[in-house]
């Protein structure tokens, strides 16, 4: 048997990426698949009613209690110490790409890590499609339509982090290059978090609806503006209606990134990347350039090494600085609310 665990604390995209990653490995390999805590699943901070939109086969449960019978295969975990946040200083900034030690395992394994590759599951789309079928009553193509692109925007946590939260800079560029391929198209936002999307885009409908119909919306959508989230990939990467998505470049470090991805997993062929400039960029370009990042930066040679005394001080004034720049981006905004340049939308 292949395995996992669904630690709480972790987001439904995080738990759903476990789920199909070792449903993958089992079938490579021939053997059955299983879970330790399967109930976790769906129970997150914005739903505690489970995969109540999907039919789920989680296979065999695994009892706690039976874990050390099983060998533990933790994925490669490389970072980045940067004076961005207290996380990157403290944690790391995660950066690791597709670890092919995790196609080696044996049966009795259970696996741990981000497993977000493509590699790890891009030959079981079709099947995964099917694995995550939505039930028919929570099936909807309200917002399936040529004209209509949906942001998706992530609040909650990513809001007080400026090396993390996406500026409505990005979005703005991300709208122009969806006028380009339709300059009739109309906007819709879908969130879990109202509140901050409406400070990001107040100009534009925004709806949190339920985990359920928020996920199918995304799914059913031709045309995506996507969040640094692992939220929207699922649904994204099992669409059959998908023409075209836009994603930040470098995930979760699009602010702040000299070249690095955060994470190298989070090149998928089925996105296409906007850098901070507003330029477009597909994945090969994207894979190939991060390639040669890794040969020329003294950063990424420090890699997984914590920082001196020295450069220690100077990433927390850094640090300070990023985020004395990202309050002071909040209160402008407000203040361009206020007296009507950035309109609001009218409800």
């Amino acid at each position: 048997m292949i395995g996992t665990e669904f630690i709480p604390g972790y987001g439904l995209g995080n738990q759903l990426f476990f789920y199909i990653v070792t449903r993958c490995m089992a079938l490579d390999k021939g053997v059955e698949y299983g879970f330790i805590n399967p109930g976790q699943v769906g129970n997150v901070a914005q739903s505690h009613q489970g995969m109540y939109f999907m039919d789920i086969d989680m296979g065999k449960e695994i009892p706690m209690s039976d874990k050390d019978k099983y060998t533990i295969f933790t994925e490669q975990d490389d970072r980045l110490y940067m004076g961005n946040s207290k996380h990157d200083m403290a944690n790391g900034c995660y950066i690791s790409g597709p670890d092919k030690k995790l196609f080696e395992i044996k049966d009795n394994t259970l696996i741990y890590g981000n497993l977000q590759d493509q590699s790890y599951f891009e030959k079981y789309r079709d099947q995964i499609r099917n694995w995550l079928k939505v039930k028919p009553e929570y099936e909807s193509y309200e917002y399936t339509a040529d004209d209509l692109c949906i942001i998706n925007i992530r609040g909650g946590e990513y809001t007080n982090h400026p090396e993390l939260y996406l500026d409505r800079k990005y979005f703005l560029n991300a709208i122009k290059n969806m006028k380009m391929i339709n300059p009739s198209m109309r906007f819709m936002v879908v969130t879990e978090d109202e509140e901050a999307a409406r400070k990001i885009l107040p100009e534009y409908e925004c709806h949190h609806f339920d985990m359920g119909k928020d996920y199918v919306t995304l799914k059913n959508a031709r045309y995506l503006i996507l969040s640094n989230s692992s939220f929207s990939i699922m649904p994204v990467m099992s669409s059959t209606e998908l023409k075209y998505a836009i994603a930040p470049k470098y995930w979760a470090r699009h602010n702040i990134s000299d070249g690095f991805w955060s994470s190298e997993q989070n090149i998928y062929t089925f996105l296409h990347y906007q850098d901070k400039k507003g330029r477009i960029f597909e994945a090969d370009e994207c894979r190939k350039e991060l390639e040669e990042y890794k040969l020329r930066s003294a950063l990424y040679a420090r890699r997984n090494k914590r920082p001196g005394s020295i450069r220690l001080f100077c990433q927390v004034i850094r640090r300070k600085c990023l985020y004395g720049v990202f309050y002071s981006k909040k209160i402008l905004r407000s203040l361009e609310k206020r007296v009507g340049i950035i309109k609001r939308f009218q409800y």
